[in-house]
């Protein structure tokens, strides 16, 4: 009918760029590039620079990596204490770098959370900016 709206028929139009949720149309890697596209914008962030090993997918705040693509999931670089709740909520995993020791300020965002990526992306860049990284 004129003028009635069902719940969500803006739905993904009001969300951003890597905001979408789970069950929406865009695959994980075009979410990760719309996230690209909308940081590397701000102040001291550089894209991925390609190539091979650890950060050839990686977004960067004066060379410091803060969020990155790795094997279909958002990895980002958190506050431990933070990383701790994301984990406990269910939201994702340490990330461990197939190295066999989760690292403590690194989260793997489960790929069915309900989490929006670039708010998340961008409290990653605050952190980084925040220079309170326990391993720089």
């Amino acid at each position: 009918m004129p003028g009635e709206q069902g719940p969500g028929e803006q739905g993904p139009s009001e969300q951003g760029p890597g905001e979408q949720g789970p069950g929406q149309h865009e695959a994980p890697g075009d979410r990760f590039e719309d996230l690209v596209d909308e940081l590397v914008g701000c102040p001291g962030v550089t894209p991925p620079r390609g190539g091979s090993g650890f950060g050839r997918s990686a977004l960067r705040w004066e060379k410091k990596i803060f969020a990155m693509f790795v094997r279909g999931r958002l990895v980002v670089k958190l506050p431990a204490t933070r990383v701790d709740a994301l984990v406990a909520g269910g939201d994702g995993v340490r990330f461990d770098a197939n190295k066999g020791t989760p690292m403590k300020e690194w989260l793997s965002l489960d790929p069915e959370s309900r989490l929006a990526w670039l708010p998340l992306a961008r409290e990653a860049l605050d952190f980084a900016q925040s220079g309170r990284s326990e391993l720089g």
